[in-house]
């Protein structure tokens, strides 16, 4: 995996974690559907893509945000969007 990529991930899940300390970063696929895996309501759901803005500064159109299901999406996007 490239090592920008896993440094993304390692972000992402850190976002995550202050949003849901309780999750196991380990027992999470990042192929898989985030929400299924894990306990987040739709306003767990919206900090975690605020933060990602607030820390990488890419903009996360509302109409992208179905598109952000699993890790692996998330952190697509954001390179896709990263200058």
């Amino acid at each position: 995996m490239n090592p920008d990529r896993q440094t993304m991930i390692t972000k992402a899940f850190d976002i995550l974690r202050s949003i849901a300390p309780e999750i196991e970063i380990a027992e999470i696929d990042v192929a898989l559907a985030l929400r299924q895996q894990i306990d987040l309501d739709s306003m767990d759901w919206l900090s975690f893509l605020v933060g990602l803005h607030e820390h990488f500064g890419v903009d996360i159109a509302e109409s992208d945000y179905t598109r952000l299901v699993s890790m692996n999406d998330v952190v697509d996007y954001i390179q896709a969007r990263s200058g």
